[in-house]
Formats: structure tokens, sequence, C-alpha cells
């Protein structure tokens, strides 16, 4: 081996590189357990006490540089949230927002303008361009040669835009003013989650427009963080109206529906009398019916739920049936009253249960009910919290101003902060405006002394105090019942700056701190396990030295590995366990080859140095063959994957650079040196020194038995396909995922009743690793993007499984603690449909680069096609399968990006297979060029199946090992990977090559045909 000095200075070079990057893991682990034991448990106390340490010296490398706890913490290895617990979070910005806000307010409510957005917003669902295209094509169809310019001429746009102003010029300047509010509302957000204080958070802008990504890793507060993350901190101040000034409009609207509902229940009547009914009567009966505006809440009269003719004990059960009916508004909504039931003069319409604010605003929302009201009117909520139970709403009545805005908004604060009421102790957030902010805020106060002021912050009351006198100075405060964390957040909030527009929540995962200890205990468990095995396995089979030197550069990859991993600061996820471990199967396949080579020289009689020799140079080919092709299926996993694909694939591609240097390299290094010491090598033993040798079995005559046994397996799938389809996960269905933990062990039949009772359709609810825990799949308002669906949505699991959860359970704990729902997972539709579409492009396109590269190895169109088959077939069989073997299974077997992952790693390790025999064909056809070519490729066959079951057992035995050890949240990904492993194998020996053969053998046919018919 040549340049072995500096082959050893490398090697010393990277392992010092590595013991460097691992060093700050070591010191800011320390750290944290210091925390957790003076914390003893106490949330606020360990963020405190880390809180302290961020700027304390606790590492000094080699007397040159110190380093703070802050420092450390940032270079450590990043945990995954699987690992560590924590959230992550797809944000879409509204661009809808953008394009309304600079649309010139007269044309917002024009039909024009509204049918054209709502046209690009239905096609925005399943397309992937962004919103401005698609709303410029959906005006240019609905209004061939009409103009854009004159929606967006506005003072701020002046300049940009006039009537001279084409269409394509309007879409430009949308567009970059999209992307300014999109990179102002990226840095809006960075800057409250900063001020959150999260360590080794990871936030980044993705590529489809609006779209930005979140990752907190150990953050155990969820509802906090979406919070922090969703509201847009658009400040209003509002006047309001006294509840006394318009309560007689109030009773108007409650006699109002109570009539609609009578002439209802009328019109019922009389059509069970009299079903038949002429054209015109049906007609004017269906004008009649129509009694809510074009938002649709109620379409006609069939659907009178709103209307309380449902079950009258749903809402109070001490009502009785005839105050339903005469008052079906107040069956709702409560007046905000006295002991005495005399109003109190307030804002405050009334209280609402948060289960009928919806109703209430359907109510309301009646175009004949709405008119009653004063036209500047605005209805507002405010959330109030009234025991350990039972949530309620108040209902504001706010007053806007003459251009249907707010008196004023937060654009003149300058400056926000917790603080302490110095009367009740509770906790606000003080604000101060600027100059002008300071005299316009005096001169609204002055306006409306002993009036209610309401202060509004995205779309929601937060306060509306009494103004006693004039406040001068531009300070002011508001009050909501805040605990400390609240108000520490809502400032934060209004200090990092308003956001262009709405951030919605497209997809998230939430992981419990507990499931993720969990987690890291069965991925621990599973890599020493699996780890010792395959040491193991070596020794046996190619002897103690042998063996220990492959064991040695197993045990060099793995720190290695860990060392780039913590250097690049890539998270370290339970995928990425799982790629490690996948790391440590494969990467054995090269010592196996190289060992194999050298047997094989020792035995056509070469010394221990020449067959060394040569067994390295000519296991060469076929390593870098095998190795190119995993490392381009997990270069496509990592560009064009996210989430548990791309951890999965950072591990396995870093690994497989790893491995070709410590196998390769180190393990020639080692053997050179012990050569020259003199010792004794052997690379089998008695055991296993014959096996596989001599062997003729004739795989190619048995081909055509192996197609039909391929064939009725894919038949088989592929008919389960069409009866049974797929078990389609979140990820590719939009949903969302809801591990829940009870005290005792639950029955799957009786949660799912109940939560369908709560939901109103059927969830999906399996056990989840044990019988005190479940997964709850649900589509329950999937497409509401309100920022407190989630909270709705775990309000009515609450509700419907409380009996199963006790009576101390309040719904505050389910709601906000992480005891019960110990991990959640939700997906948009649109970015579910944008993960099927890239899914299948990364198949597809995996698929035609590995056909590319064996085309340009071999040369040979035939082993291109015998590949590509091969791999077809593999991923036919495991889909198939999994959609036989779906509900049949004791755990899930979902469709979902982790599959994928699987999927594109069976395809990696199949053609690593393949590639092995298809090099040792090339090998053979050039050493025996008068074979038949059937002999030379029964003969490459039988060569390499001392290589195939090495590989493929220890692979199998460390996925296996996984699959029992590794725990619930990636069993069935191994399981796919198992599957994959055994029908890879297969393809290889009795799909692969048998193709190649079969399209040489015609086509040797066509040219001696074509010859014979020239002559």
């Amino acid at each position: 081996m040549q340049n072995k000095g500096a082959v050893r200075l490398l090697a010393i070079i990277f392992a010092a590189i590595c013991i460097y990057q691992l060093s700050f893991t070591f010191f800011s682990v320390k750290v944290a357990r210091d925390a957790e034991k003076y914390a003893q448990g106490d949330i606020l106390k360990e963020r405190t006490y880390l809180d302290s340490m961020k700027n304390v010296e606790v590492y000094n490398f080699l007397w040159l540089r110190k380093y703070t706890y802050q420092d450390c913490k940032e270079r450590e290895i990043n945990l995954g949230l699987d690992l560590k617990g924590g959230m992550n979070v797809i944000l879409e910005i509204a661009v809808e927002d953008i394009i309304k806000a600079l649309a010139a307010p007269q044309y917002l409510s024009d039909p024009t303008f509204t049918e054209a957005m709502a046209a690009a917003k239905e096609r925005k669902a399943s397309s992937t361009s962004d919103l401005i295209d698609l709303f410029a094509d959906a005006f240019e169809e609905q209004n061939p040669g009409g103009q854009l310019a004159q929606f967006f001429m506005t003072p701020e746009s002046r300049g940009d835009i006039d009537f001279n102003t084409t269409n394509q010029e309007v879409i430009d300047f949308l567009k970059q003013e999209a992307e300014d509010a999109i990179e102002n509302s990226y840095n809006v957000l960075r800057n409250r989650i900063d001020r959150f204080g999260v360590v080794q958070m990871n936030i980044q802008r993705l590529e489809r427009q609006g779209r930005i990504l979140v990752a907190l890793p150990g953050v155990k507060e969820p509802e906090r963080v979406t919070k922090l993350l969703t509201g847009t901190a658009n400040l209003e101040f509002w006047t309001t109206y006294q509840n006394m000034e318009i309560w007689d409009r109030v009773e108007e609207a409650n006699q109002k529906i109570a009539d609609i509902r009578s002439i209802s229940v009328k019109d019922e009547e009389q059509q069970e009398e009299a079903p038949v009914e002429t054209a015109a009567e049906e007609s004017a009966g269906a004008e009649d019916d129509m009694l809510l505006d074009e938002e649709g809440f109620l379409s006609d009269t069939s659907d009178l739920s709103i209307l309380g003719t449902g079950d009258s004990t749903e809402l109070f059960e001490e009502q009785e049936a005839a105050f339903m009916r005469e008052n079906p508004l107040f069956a709702v909504m409560r007046p905000y009253v006295d002991n005495n039931g005399s109003l109190i003069p307030s804002a405050i319409l009334g209280v609402v249960e948060l289960k009928d604010t919806a109703r209430v605003n359907n109510l309301l929302s009646i175009p004949q009910v709405r008119q009653l009201f004063p036209a500047d009117l605005r209805f507002a909520w405010h959330f109030q919290e009234m025991g350990e139970e039972l949530q309620y709403l108040y209902l504001y009545a706010l007053k806007a101003t003459r251009n249907g805005q707010p008196a004023m908004d937060g654009k003149y604060v300058t400056d926000a902060r917790p603080s302490t009421d110095p009367y009740t102790g509770e906790f606000e957030v003080s604000m101060n405006m600027n100059s002008e902010g300071a005299k316009r805020w005096a001169n609204l106060t002055r306006e409306n002394v002993n009036k209610a002021l309401a202060i509004v912050l995205d779309g929601v009351v937060y306060s509306a105090p009494n103004v006693s006198e004039e406040i001068k100075g531009g300070s002011s405060s508001i009050s909501g019942n805040f605990t400390q964390n609240e108000a520490t957040d809502l400032s934060n909030i209004l200090k990092s700056g308003k956001m262009p527009a709405r951030a919605r929540i497209e997809s998230s995962e939430v992981i419990g701190p507990s499931l993720g200890a969990k987690s890291v205990k069965d991925g621990f468990n599973s890599f020493i396990i699996a780890f010792v095995v395959v040491l193991l396995y070596m020794v046996f089979y190619y002897s103690r030295r042998a063996g220990l030197v492959s064991d040695l550069a197993l045990l060099a990859n793995m720190f290695f590995l860990i060392g780039v991993l913590a250097s690049l600061q890539a998270a370290l996820t339970l995928p990425g366990i799982a790629g490690i471990v996948l790391t440590i199967g494969m990467s054995v396949d090269a010592n196996v080859l190289i060992y194999e080579r050298i047997r094989e020289e020792l035995a056509a009689g070469k010394g221990k140095r020449a067959a060394i020799k040569d067994g390295y140079r000519n296991a060469y080919s076929a390593i870098i063959d095998a190795n190119v092709t995993t490392f381009l299926t997990g270069l496509i996993l990592f560009f064009f994957g996210t989430g548990p694909i791309k951890g999965f694939a950072t591990t396995l591609v870093i690994g497989i650079l790893t491995s070709l240097f410590s196998a390769v390299i180190l393990t020639r290094l080692v053997y050179e040196r012990w050569l020259d010491k003199g010792y004794k090598l052997t690379f089998s033993t008695k055991l296993t020194e014959n096996a596989f040798k001599n062997l003729n079995i004739d795989f190619l005559g048995k081909r055509k038995a192996f197609y039909f046994i391929s064939g009725l397996i894919i038949a088989g799938g592929i008919a389960s396909l069409s009866l049974k389809g797929l078990n389609g996960g979140v990820d590719f269905t939009g949903g969302r995922n809801f591990v829940i933990e009870f005290k005792q062990d639950v029955d799957v039949t009786e949660v799912r009743d109940r939560l369908t009772e709560s939901f109103g359709e059927m969830p999906i609810v399996i056990t989840y690793g044990q019988k005190s825990a479940v997964r709850v799949t649900t589509t329950y308002l999937i497409n509401d993007d309100r920022p407190e669906v989630d909270s709705i949505i775990k309000a009515k699991m609450f509700y419907g499984l409380q009996p199963l959860l006790g009576d101390e359970v309040v719904l505050n704990d389910f709601l906000n603690g992480q005891d019960y729902i110990v991990s959640s997972h939700s997906v948009g539709p649109t970015i579910a449909d944008d993960i099927k579409r890239s899914s299948v492009w990364v198949v597809l396109v995996s698929l035609v680069i590995i056909f590319l590269y064996i085309l340009m190895r071999f040369r040979n169109w035939q082993f291109g096609l015998g590949a590509l088959a091969a791999l077809v077939h593999d991923v036919m069989i495991v889909i198939g399968l999994f959609s036989i073997l779906s509900g049949i299974m004791p755990f899930s077997l979902e469709i979902d990006q982790a599959f994928i992952a699987a999927i594109l790693t069976v395809v990696g390790y199949s053609i690593n297979d393949t590639v092995v025999v298809f090099d040792r064909i090339r090998e053979y056809v050039g050493l025996h060029r008068k074979r038949e070519r059937k002999s030379i490729f029964n003969s490459a066959l039988n060569s390499t199946l001392s290589r195939t079951f090495s590989t493929s057992l220890s692979t199998f035995v460390v996925l296996l090992t996984i699959f029992i050890f590794g725990g619930d949240v990636i069993r069935g990904f191994t399981f796919a990977l198992l599957i994959g492993i055994i029908v890879g194998t297969y393809s290889s020996l009795f799909i692969a090559t048998p193709v190649v053969y079969d399209t040489i053998k015609k086509d040797e046919t066509k040219r001696v045909l074509k010859g014979v018919r020239k002559n």
C-alpha cells in the first residue's frame, strides 16, 4: 500500500477533529444534568438555571479557547424531536392576506376580485403554483382583457401601478411585495423564537412560496409555542357600544330567529300534508328558505340545527323546550346580568359556552338578523376561563369608524413589557407609544371618558377597560388574567413586530419528553444489540483476527460517523439511528467482499501478502459500484425528503463515506502492519472454510419457475391494492395523529366509540405499544385553519374520554400538559398533496438514476434493464404485501414518508446486491470468452453466494433487532426493510440476472436471424 504515512496522518487528524466536535456535547450534557438535579422536575426552575448558565465558562479547550454553555449548546449533537421531545412546525404565510392588503379597499368586495380569489384558493389545493399566478390566471379566464391595475391602485402603490400598468407588471409587483412580506414574517418569527429562549432552534424558509419550517427540540409547552407562532400581533383599539344601547336590537334578533324557525316548522308541516307542489310554489318556497348570506352558514331551512330544532337538552338540561323554541338566541347566549337579573353596564352583550360559539356566529350572520343592528357594529369574542371544566367566551360589541376600521391600530407601540397590576397583583402587559401615538391615544381616551375601549389583538378582545379620564404620555396596558408566561409571550410578540399576514400551521409534530426518552432507550438498546451481533458474526465466520479487524473498522466507522454528525450540526433522529444501524449491516458488505476475494486468491495458491493485495484490488470495483448506487439513493432522499426521511438519509450518506474509509483504508493499514510483524492470518474458521464452495446451482434453468412465483405474488398484491387499497397515513391523506396515554389499560373499541360521539365521525384508533396507550387518527376539522383549532379538537377528545381519564384530570392539564397527549402530528391537505407528489418523484428519479448508472458502468442496456426490472419487482412486492397484511399485523402498516424512505433503502440495498453479481459476470465474460453464456452467468451467481449470504444475513439480523427492540415509532418502517432485504436478495439471484440473460439471448438471436436473412 502506497503513502501509508499520509493515510495514518489523515486518520489521526480525522479522529482528533471528531474528538473535538464531540467534546462540546459532553460539557453541555453535564450542565443539563446539573439543571435537572437542581430543578427536581420544576420546568421554570430548570429553565431559569440554564438561562443563568448561558454565559458561564464551562469548557477550556487546551487552555487556548474558552467556551460558555451557550457555545457548547450550539455545537453539541442535535437530537431530533423523536429523541428529545419538542415541536416541529411548517407554517404557511397567507399570501391571500398580502394580496388583499395591497388591493384598494373599495374593491375587496367586488365580485370580479372575490371570484378570482376564490377560484385561485380552490386551485391551490391541488397545484404547486403560487397563489398570485393562480389568481392572475383565474382573473384572466373570468375577465378576458380585463386590467388588474385598477384593483391595486392605492396611495401606497403610487409610482408602481397606474392605469397604464400591464397585468404582468402588476403580477411582478405583487410577487415582489409578497416576497418582502414573507421575508419580514420570517424575521418576525425568528425574533419571537429568540425571545422565547430556545437554544437549538432551527427556522428556515422552504422552497414553496410562503412556507417556513420551525423546529424547536426540547420545547415542553406546545400550546404556548403555537400561540407564539400563529399570532399576527395585529393590535387594535376599538370604541364600543354599551350593551344597554343596543339591547333592544338583541331582543329583536332573538324574536326574529324564533319567527324564522316558526315559519320553517310550518313549511315542514305543510309539506307533510301536501307533498306535491307546483314548480312555481317550489321556487317561491326555496326563496323564503334562503336564510343566510353567501358565506354559506346555512343554505336552506332543511338544516335547522343552528336554530335549536335538535335535541333541546343539548345546551342546558334544565331549560324547557318551550324556552328553546321562543328564545333560540338566548338559549345559547346568556345575557350579562347581575344577581338580580339586571344588565351589567359594559360592552359585553352576552356569555356563551365555548362549544356554542359557532352556533351564535351563525345566528347573528343571518341577513334578516344582521340588518337589525347598526352598520358600524362589529362582534368580537373575549376568552374568559371560569372554573376548571367549563369555558366561556364573552361577546363584545365594537364600534367601527366611518371607513370600517378600528379607532387606532398598534403601529404606534414602541415597547411592551410584562408587569403586574399594583392593585390586584395580576400580570399584565404595559405598552409605550411614540409621540404621534401618544397624541392619538390622548384624543381617543378624552373622547371616550366613562366608556369602554376594547384592546383587540388578532381579532380577540383581551380587555375592555372603562376610561375614567384622558390618558396622556402614550402609556397603556393589556390585562386578561394572564399567567407570567402569557404576559411575557404577549409582550415579546408585540416587541417583535406585526406579521404582515396570518401564519397558518400546515403541518406540525409534537413529541413529549417522556416519549422522547423512551425512543432514546429503545434506539440505544437496538443499536447496542445489533452492533454486538454483527461483531460476533464477523469473528465467527472469518476467524478471530480477520473478524477483529472488521470489528475495528465498524467501531471506527461509528466514531467517525457520530463525529461528522456533530461537526455538521445534523440532527440525530430515531430514523437516523435506524440509518446508523443499517449502515453497520451494509458496511459489513465491504469487508465481506474483500474477505471473499482474499479467500479466492488463497484457494488459487497465492501467498498471504499477494492474496491480501489482490483481494483488495479485485474487490474495489464491486465495492465502489455497490456503494455509489446506495449513495445516490441516499442523496435523493436527502434533497427531496423531509422530516424522518431526511434524518435517515443524512446518516446513511455520511455512513457510506465513513464506512468506505474505515473498511477499505484503515483495515488495509492494519493488515500491512500485521504482515510486517509476521502475524498468522486466516480468513475462515473450521466451520466456515468450506461453506458455499464448489456450488453448481442452475439458477437460470429454474428462472421460469421463479418468474411464475414472483408474478403470483405481484398479482396478489395488485388484487389487494384494487380491493383493499393501502392504509394511507396522515402524511399522504392529511389529518391528525394523537398518541394518548392513560393511567390504566383501555379498550380500543370504547375509545373509538367515545371519540366518534365527540367528533361526529369515526376516527382510527389502534393500540400503541401497550394497552394503556392508543393512537388516534382523525380528519376532523382538517380544513379549519383557525389558530385555536388544535385546542378545540383536544377539548372534544377530553370531554369524550373524561370517564377513562378520571375525574381528577382537568381540561387545562389535558390541553397544555404532555402527561396524556404524549405526541401529536398534523398534516394539512395541501402539505399532504405535496408529500404525495414528491414521494412519487423521488421513487421515479431514483429508479432512472440507478438505471443510467448501471448503463454507464456496464455499457450494456440489458444490464440496466435487469437491474430496473429487479427494482420494480421489489417495490411492487413490498407495496403489495403492505396492502395484504394491513389490518392483519399487530402494528400499524401506514404508508407515510418513512415508508417511502424504506422503499428507497430497499432499492439501494437490492441494487447493491445486484451490482455485485453483475460485476462478477462482467469479470467472468472477460476471463472465459469461449464459455457458454448460461454457464458464465450461473458461475457468477454461485461464486458470489457466500458474500450474498453473509451480507444478507447480517443485515437481516440487524433489522430484526431494530424491529424487536427499536420501539413502536419505527416498527412499520423496519418491517418494510425486513421484507425488502428478503425480496432484494431474492431478486438479485432470481430476477435481475435471468432478465439480463433472456434479453441478451433474444438480442443475439435477432442478430443471427438478421444475418441469415441478409445471406
